[in-house]
């Protein structure tokens, strides 16, 4: 009978098997040159995070996500409701990018993107183990009686959580509603903006919970990212992978061993490290797991260790499972190249689309319900709604319309109004059609708009008129 040497699959590791019970993870602090990488890597992901809300072009937000105005600015391009398709093709190119991604470097995006993991380790760790003190000193608080200190430390650490909670969901709603409208909430008495408020509070409490109590628990239960690892992987994505063929078998390192001994071992000396500081609570050493966001403490805990028992780095590395197995690494696989050709094709159709994309949109629709009407023994007329849809960050006047058909003349009902910057400048027009020359029941029509003498837009649509 084989034995099952993977039951570790059976459980995860923050999950008592006995009660049920959530184990508390207590991370020993990470220390090396990968921590101090991410660490440089986070700071500058800070500071694009709470910066970006306040840069403005032209008055705008450089980068707004208003999904209840349906108003969407991406580094100062406008998109509006019907800009729609290119958004959502942004989306498939993005989520594509995504699992080609995935496929080859594994989950690097969690480990060093990831905004839960870059608060979580960086900023939220960070300060615990600045209250708290280390691992085993979390644990010893933890489990002392309530006094006047452990009162203070508890009290500070979670005060300065919800502090961070409340900083966060502001910079969230300010990607939502612009910094202009977050400041008013702020700053104005909370029955003007009690909607606001609200949500700032909730928003706020939502944050707090899952950086102080949910924290790993997001990553292994929650993110659907995590999920789509089993089926994106293979075996030639880079991921951070423990060597078994250098390592095993283990062995711990003994005082006046003979070196015939030691000669038997492989050079993990199965001491932790690695386990202890893992946020998720895995052994790395047991392969690739649902658990792991590639967040590198293994590779640095390991690598000190290897230092000072006088071997090789890299007993913990970046590398896939083929290239530790075989001793090559093969990125461009026909699966990887397959996604590479798709990617391809949807940024070439994304740039196409963006450059025909206009900055002003016209839509023209006969008014619903209404039959021509004759106007003289010449001319029968049809009623028009029209729309002018300002994508810029400019008013646009002087607008008129021109029939291109000569057998017609269009009247507006009275002015044509200034279509304001990404507003929609709405009114109506009759056109006047000869009614001899119509082709029949439906004619089509070609109109051109024009704004200060310049060309902007043109539409079709139908002119009806009476039966032949």
């Amino acid at each position: 009978m084989m034995q099952d040497t993977e039951t570790y699959r059976d459980h995860i590791g923050t999950v008592d098997e006995k009660t049920g019970k959530r184990i508390w993870v207590y991370p020993k602090k990470p220390e090396g040159r990968y921590y101090n990488s991410r660490t440089i890597v986070s700071i500058i992901l800070l500071a694009l995070l709470f910066g970006l809300p306040f840069i403005r072009v032209h008055g705008d937000p450089l980068l707004l996500f208003n999904i209840l105005e349906r108003k969407f600015i991406i580094f100062g391009i406008v998109f509006t409701p019907q800009d729609l398709h290119l958004f959502a093709l942004a989306m498939i190119t993005l989520m594509v990018f995504v699992v080609l991604f995935t496929v080859v470097f594994g989950r690097l995006f969690c480990g060093w993107v990831c905004p839960q993991t870059i608060f979580m380790e960086m900023v939220f760790r960070k300060i615990e183990y600045w209250i708290e003190g280390d691992a085993n000193q979390q644990r010893r608080l933890k489990a002392a009686p309530w006094t006047a200190d452990k009162l203070w430390k508890k009290s500070l650490k979670h005060i300065i959580f919800f502090a961070i909670a409340v900083l966060i969901a502001n910079t969230f709603l300010a990607y939502i509603i612009g910094t202009e409208e977050l400041f008013k909430i702020i700053s104005e008495p909370v029955s003007q903006h009690f909607g606001g408020f609200v949500a700032l509070i909730v928003f706020s409490g939502i944050f707090y919970l899952v950086f102080a109590k949910m924290r790993e628990q997001v990553c292994i239960a929650v993110c659907p990212y995590g999920r789509l690892q089993g089926v994106l992987l293979d075996k030639n994505s880079i991921v951070v992978a423990y060597d078994w063929i250098r390592g095993e078998p283990r062995g711990k390192i003994r005082k006046n061993q003979e070196l015939s001994e030691e000669k038997k071992l492989g050079d993990c000396i199965d001491c932790g490290a690695c386990v202890r500081v893992c946020p998720t609570a895995i052994d790395i050493r047991n392969g690739t797991q649902l658990e792991c966001v590639n967040c590198t403490a293994c590779i640095d805990a390991c690598d000190e260790i290897m230092d000072k028992v006088g071997r090789e780095r890299g007993l913990i590395r970046y590398d896939s499972y083929s290239g530790i197995e075989s001793g090559r690494k093969s990125l461009f696989t026909g699966r990887v190249k397959a996604y590479m050709g798709v990617l391809l094709a949807l940024i070439v159709l994304q740039v196409f689309l963006f450059a025909t994309r206009s900055d002003v949109e016209a839509v023209i629709l006969r008014t619903p319900g209404m039959l021509y009407q004759k106007v003289d023994d010449t001319y029968i007329s049809n009623l028009y709604n029209y729309q002018v849809i300002n994508k810029t960050t400019e008013d646009i006047g002087g607008i008129e319309f021109r029939l291109l058909n000569p057998n017609g003349r269009i009247n507006v009902v009275g002015q044509v109004p200034v279509a304001g910057k990404q507003a929609i400048s709405e009114g109506a027009f009759f056109i006047e059609m000869e009614a001899d020359k119509l082709e029949g029941r439906k004619t089509t029509l070609e109109i051109e708009v024009y704004a200060n003498g310049k060309k902007i837009d043109d539409a079709k649509t139908n002119f009806l008129g009476p039966v032949k």
